[in-house]
């Protein structure tokens, strides 16, 4: 299912490819890549609060300090709560991206291969075949609690409302 105009890039108008989701849906499984090329799915973090930042490319300035955001918040959150960023950057990419930036509190995933994330969540941008810029709650039960999806993708998500969901969910 295609949903137009929903995301802009400098204003342009965007074509994001799935089915929309809300808040209150079971959380649909993906298979991304980690930068060693090993398939990992939303099921692997079961038990586990989850956030996911989404960025359309970890080489652009917002997807850096977004990536770095989290990765410093990360730090302070406990261990039931994994944060993951997902792009359609390659892999190789992602590593260098990572190692290069002191990234190593989140996970970071590629999308790259099948937008089997992009395609389950609706945020795979059509012209571009990138993902958009959006971020996604997910509950120890598979629940979304939260959703952002940035309608500028060139903008900054709202950190602080994401965080307080996360918060929310550990009370």
């Amino acid at each position: 299912m295609e949903r137009k105009n929903i995301v802009t890039s400098k204003g342009n108008p965007l074509t994001l490819i799935g089915n929309g989701l809300k808040v209150g849906d079971k959380a649909p499984d993906f298979v991304a890549l980690d930068k060693d090329l090993k398939e990992i799915r939303l099921k692997d973090f079961s038990g586990k609060i989850k956030v996911l930042s989404v960025t359309p490319s970890l080489d652009t300035s917002v997807c850096n300090l977004q990536a770095t955001r989290f990765n410093e918040e990360a730090g302070k959150l406990p261990s039931d709560i994994v944060i993951i960023n997902l792009s359609m950057d390659l892999p190789f990419a992602i590593s260098r991206f990572c190692s290069a930036g002191g990234i190593d509190k989140i996970r970071t995933l590629s999308d790259h291969r099948d937008a089997s994330f992009g395609n389950a969540y609706g945020v795979l941008i059509k012209e571009l075949r990138l993902l958009t810029r959006s971020i996604f709650v997910i509950d120890k039960d598979e629940v979304i609690r939260y959703i952002e999806i940035v309608p500028d993708m060139t903008n900054h998500p709202d950190y602080n409302k994401a965080l307080e969901a996360v918060k929310k969910l550990t009370k």
